[in-house]
């Protein structure tokens, strides 16, 4: 839960790097509250009436309303994931190319962090590169 935490403390921060961990832990729990305030939509529109109807708006309001709070954090923790492996910020735009810009934003997401100092900053594993 301390990700999540330093995601949101860092609610719009561009600059320095995330780890691989921090990243992905924070778009699991982003997943998994997704998916639960939707399944919340389906289980009120699915009781039917006035009062089903209504509780289905309000558990769709909360996650628009959520979507909206987590969207600058979580492109600011993808850039600064970017960031970990030696990349700008610029090539979050790859994943607007249709099919294979989605599937090399994820390899690059998922690959591991650049060893001791780059141009973004300390590596936040805190582990030197040997030479």
């Amino acid at each position: 839960m301390n990700w999540y935490l330093k995601v949101l403390k860092q609610y719009a921060d561009f600059n320095g790097r995330a780890r691989r961990q921090e990243y992905w832990m924070f778009a699991l729990i982003n997943a998994i509250i997704s998916v639960v305030l939707m399944a919340l939509v389906g289980i009120a529109a699915g009781i039917g009436g006035e009062g089903g109807a209504s509780l289905a708006i309000l558990f769709y309001s909360l996650y628009g309303l959520y979507g909206l709070a987590t969207f600058i954090p979580a492109i600011a923790v993808l850039v600064r994931r970017l960031h970990d492996i030696g990349k700008s910020g610029g090539w979050f735009f790859i994943g607007f190319i249709p099919l294979i810009g989605a599937i090399w934003l994820l390899v690059l997401l998922a690959t591991d962090s650049q060893p001791g100092e780059n141009e973004y900053g300390p590596n936040p594993k805190g582990v030197e590169a040997i030479i």
